[in-house]
């Protein structure tokens, strides 16, 4: 059977050299959703760029995109405050 690491890991299906640069690619990384706290943005976030980032046998790596699913999305609320909140602590109007 599926062992926890073969189930949550996140997994590289696409590599693809980079155009007119030796030794660069893109490398597609997919995530399970069952990872990340459902309505928490900010949890998926940190829990993917803190993966991606403490790869430390890589000298340069850029996060180029983050595409979250429309599943993932829809299990997020919103603020817990609204726009006037923002702007007045901002000051921005």
């Amino acid at each position: 059977g599926l062992t926890s690491l073969d189930r949550y890991k996140g997994r590289c299906y696409n590599i693809e050299p980079v155009a007119g640069e030796e030794n660069q690619y893109i490398c597609y990384v997919a995530y399970p959703l069952d990872l990340f706290e459902e309505g928490s943005v900010t949890n998926m976030f940190t829990s993917i760029v803190g993966n991606v980032f403490g790869f430390k046998a890589l000298r340069a790596l850029r996060l180029e995109d983050l595409r979250i699913p429309t599943a993932y999305t829809k299990t997020f609320q919103g603020p817990p405050h609204g726009i006037q909140v923002e702007r007045d602590k901002l000051n921005k109007y």
